[in-house]
């Protein structure tokens, strides 16, 4: 697997084999007309901000993200600032700030639902630095850090070339540290310093690079791409909770397809979703596979169409055949209805899949929800159709349905479609599509009556007593 995963590095990724070491890096500082930014494209809000600690006589930059989107001519998602204030010093410049993290020290400044978050300059771990401001495991992995340090320490520690770009509020200009502007038109997305070290201090930029990739339509550089396949298994130490974050980031931003792709082939896929491992085939043609492919395409559309999205239904799609193969197998040794094992199962299944991504419980109650409702799907006679639809989850169900149907064809395909015209039908139709069900299972209780022979009574022998 690790052979093919480099040959297909070498192959399909950009042949520029160079990194950006951290000691190589040089600034240029490109003015404001020679730049596309401009002020009206920047969040009010962050724009408040950046104003606020500029005039308190603080460094204040957009940063990462923000600036690397603006110069492709996208509209960030997020306005991420940097500054030279510690989040002490933040917090008493806004009344609307709380600070958060305990890995990183941050502040967010809190506008209604809009959060601007803003961070102090990251400095460089050394040997006068307390404990309390940094630590790191065995392995190297940052535990925390808290140590802070001047913009130019700060451009060494971020993790891409693209995400060092820094739009200075005072003059208006990008201060370039890494390239980053030369990547961007390139198409490249290459980490700074040695990749191994980067990702053994934070494997989720292993997960940030497939990332960027798959969202900007980038290539990942060679250097920085080859050291993942056999790191992939050190997103096994990194806490579920934040890999439900970044699975969120990954699956749910627009790109999800494109993602799972790439994850697929550095082999970093199987360290969040585990289960899925003994569903996975040479050539991606399982049923379980043609689901994810399913549903992350669905979910692209859907956020391209601006319609709402709900990361329960995503997992359970995508955990559904793990889930059927696993109640099987219960009902098969135990002995139980297949109804008790497959709720076992449902149970076993999530239980499993927490210890890699934290999924909330409000989720995994929608999770459990729409895959019971995929059992009581089939049962539609009498009241029981009309009882169905009015099920608060009915909708999410109603389309996993259909995606099964999609893959596994047949009677499950027939369903969909009957669930699908019922739910278009008006009140008299349908009365009479209940209907022809009722009478298909009445003549089929019949037929069984008539297979079943009655028992041959025997006359009862006389007794010698009678007279």
């Amino acid at each position: 697997m690790f052979n093919r995963v480099t040959s297909f590095c070498r192959k399909v990724l950009n042949r520029d084999n160079k990194t950006r070491a951290i000691d190589d890096l040089k600034l240029e500082v490109i003015p404001r007309q020679e730049h596309g930014i401009s002020r009206k494209d920047i969040s009010e809000n962050a724009l408040k901000v950046l104003y606020r600690l500029n005039k308190a006589g603080f460094e204040a930059y957009l940063v990462g993200g923000g600036v690397r989107d603006l110069l492709l001519n996208k509209q960030p998602k997020d306005f991420d600032i940097a500054t030279n204030a510690t989040p002490e010093e933040v917090r008493k410049l806004f009344r609307n700030c709380r600070l958060v993290g305990r890995r990183f020290r941050l502040a967010h400044i809190l506008f209604g639902r809009d959060v601007i978050e803003v961070a102090t300059f990251r400095g460089h771990h050394g040997a006068d630095k307390g404990d309390k401001s940094a630590s790191q495991s065995n392995d190297g992995m940052l535990l925390r850090d808290n140590v802070y340090g001047t913009i130019d320490e700060d451009a060494e520690r971020r993790d891409f070339t693209v995400n060092a770009l820094y739009y200075n509020i005072d003059d208006f200009s990008v201060r370039d540290y890494a390239g980053g502007v030369e990547d961007l038109k390139n198409r490249v997305i290459r980490l700074i310093g040695d990749p191994e070290t980067r990702y053994r201090e934070d494997p989720v930029r292993m997960l940030r690079a497939v990332r960027f990739a798959a969202k900007l339509d980038m290539q990942i550089n060679e250097a920085t791409a080859a050291p993942i396949p056999a790191l992939a298994h050190l997103l096994r130490d990194i806490p579920a909770a934040r890999l439900f974050e970044e699975s969120l980031k990954l699956l749910q931003s627009g790109n999800g397809l494109d993602t799972y792709r790439l994850l697929r082939d550095y082999n970093l896929f199987s360290p969040l979703f585990p289960i899925l491992d003994e569903h996975f085939t040479e050539d991606r043609s399982s049923k379980c596979e043609k689901m994810l492919e399913l549903v992350l395409k669905s979910t692209d559309d859907r956020v391209a169409n601006d319609q709402r999205i709900n990361p329960a239904f995503m997992y359970a799609a995508m955990l559904w055949y793990p889930l059927e193969t696993r109640a099987e197998e219960i009902a098969f040794e135990s002995g139980l209805s297949y109804y008790d094992a497959f709720m076992v199962a449902a149970n076993d299944i999530l239980d499993e899949q927490v210890k890699s991504i934290a999924i909330p419980r409000r989720f995994t109650a929608m999770i459990r929800d729409i895959w019971q409702l995929q059992l009581r799907l089939s049962r539609r006679s009498g009241n029981r159709a009309y009882k169905l639809l009015e099920q608060n989850k009915f909708r999410a169900a109603f389309d996993f349905l259909e995606m099964r149907g999609k893959i596994e064809g047949g009677q499950l395909e027939e369903l969909a479609t009957w669930w699908d015209d019922f739910q278009r039908a008006n009140r008299d139709d349908r009365h009479d599509m209940v209907q022809v069900l009722n009478k298909a299972s009445a003549a089929k209780k019949t037929r069984r009556r008539r297979k079943t022979k009655p028992r041959s009574r025997k006359p009862k022998p006389k007794s010698n007593t009678e007279s």
